[in-house]
């Protein structure tokens, strides 16, 4: 088995490219730089390096800079688009062109397809809000659908996913060790989260179907979220109580509007996403609940 990742030095891609390591498989990266550092047995390449000839498995697309990295001036907005949608649009060329394409192609997205809707409860078939969120996600999409008649997609439409090695949960532990944890806004936004054990678990399960040659295969969007969302103040307390530590304190949500501009909406306005295709897989998730994972983590 020899599987292509795009973003495999992510916080994501790594853990992926571990487990699928572990299983046995071949694992290349396709990067801007040949000469970025890799676990052994990994191969590098960069994105002229794609060939006719060459034969993998399957893609695993997950390249895309940090969205809540940087302040959305227009500047970092079309840094986000380019950096999803142009590895995107060269890894579907490249399947398009070759005599013997993967079997299938799992590209990223994130539940910010579906736009801020507050409490209402989103599955895969759940209608989008128009924003920036959606659209950059929508893009995203977009390009990796132009691979469907070449190839089965499956579109990973990710929740925000927590493990302490990165991502949210890793810059949100100094300030809540210290016992600065903070309430954001009215604390009622829902967060659609995930661990990332459960996260690679279900990137396996759906990868796994396709390479076994399964009658049902999936294809389409998987909401990778958690069947338990939490609002802010759960997560809050969840977070403080794993570290026992208090969490006494609350962010105004017009401070964070004026120190974050747009990009505020992603901790102000929230989504209540539900993996209901992943469910109706049968797929057990380890951590469905928020508390017991933090604990698990953390103490």
């Amino acid at each position: 088995m020899h599987i292509l990742i795009t973003g495999g030095s992510g916080f994501l891609g790594g853990a992926l490219t571990g487990a699928l390591q572990r299983d046995g498989a071949r694992v290349t990266w396709l990067s801007r730089r040949a000469s970025t550092p890799a676990p052994a047995g990994v191969e590098v390449r960069d994105y002229a390096a794609l060939w006719s000839d060459d034969r993998f498995d399957a893609v695993v697309n997950l390249a895309g800079a940090g969205i809540a990295d940087r302040r959305w001036s227009p500047a970092r907005k079309q840094v986000l688009r380019d950096s999803r949608a142009i590895p995107t649009r060269v890894v579907v060329d490249w399947i398009r062109s070759v005599h013997a394409p993967p079997r299938v192609l799992l590209s990223g997205s994130a539940v910010g397809w579906y736009g801020a809707q507050g409490d209402a409860p989103l599955d895969e078939d759940g209608a989008p809000h128009d924003e920036f969120q959606h659209r950059l996600c929508e893009e995203w999409e977009a390009a990796a659908r132009a691979a469907e008649d070449r190839v089965p997609v499956v579109r990973l439409r990710t929740g925000v996913v927590l493990h302490p090695d990165g991502g949210m949960l890793q810059r949100l532990l100094p300030p809540f060790r210290f016992g600065l944890g903070a309430r954001l806004g009215d604390g009622r936004q829902m967060l659609s989260w995930i661990a990332r054990e459960d996260w690679v678990s279900a990137v396996l399960a759906l990868l796994h179907a396709h390479l076994r040659g399964d009658a049902q295969a999936p294809v389409g969007a998987f909401n990778l979220t958690a069947p338990e969302p939490v609002d802010n103040t759960g997560f809050t307390r969840a977070l403080a109580d794993a570290l026992r530590r208090p969490a006494l304190l609350a962010v105004p949500a017009r401070a964070l509007a004026l120190g974050l501009g747009e990009m505020a909406t992603l901790l102000v306005d929230g989504q209540r996403v539900l993996p209901a295709r992943l469910l109706a897989s049968g797929f057990a998730f380890a951590w469905p609940r928020l508390g017991p994972y933090l604990d698990a983590e953390l103490r």
